[in-house]
């Protein structure tokens, strides 16, 4: 791995480095302003303005997070505000959405170097209560004790230091690799 704060492009292979600069996530902070706030993915499916949405649909919506953790992370959510996570969806809704679950997760991991990619549901009813999936591509090379839920935890390993032209480059890969998929 590179040292920390040094920037890297593409990789042998074409891919973009996962290998970035980061910067400290200040835990409480967030904790206040999501608990503060109406819920973020309603607001981004009704303003998607300044936002990275890499796929939207009647049902559905997928969009960059604010806070990146690594590198090839996407958000997969519902339209629709719902809150529990298998008993508020009807059994095709369900699967309609972790087929979208499945092409981001397809996408992310041609888009940026990846040893795994990992999804997960977080969120609860006291903040984030919106469903929604996150999409992680784990880099290679991270050390066992690295990875898994350390590597989505922002406190442990801060947050990628992205300008919006590296943020939007990322999301515009995973749009062609989400359009050259074809699937539905």
């Amino acid at each position: 791995m590179r040292a920390l704060g040094e920037r890297a492009g593409l990789c042998d292979d074409g891919r973009v480095s996962t290998d970035r600069g980061r910067v400290p996530f200040d835990v409480d902070s967030y904790g206040e302003l999501v608990q503060s706030r109406s819920c973020f993915i309603c607001r981004i499916v009704s303003d998607p303005a300044g936002e990275e949405i890499v796929s939207r649909d009647e049902h559905h919506i997928a969009f960059l997070p604010r806070f990146h953790v690594q590198l090839g992370y996407v958000l997969v959510a519902p339209v629709a505000h719902r809150e529990g996570v298998v008993d508020d969806f009807e059994l095709d809704e369900y699967l309609g959405l972790q087929r979208l679950v499945h092409r981001v997760g397809r996408a992310v991991s041609s888009a940026v170097a990846t040893e795994r990619v990992y999804v997960a549901s977080l969120g609860s009813q006291q903040a984030n209560a919106h469903v929604h999936w996150h999409v992680v591509a784990l880099p290679p090379g991270v050390p066992l004790d690295q990875q898994q839920f350390r590597a989505m935890m922002p406190e442990a390993n801060g947050v990628l230091d992205l300008d919006p032209r590296e943020r939007a480059d990322f999301a515009e890969r995973v749009r062609r690799r989400l359009a050259d998929d074809g699937s539905s």
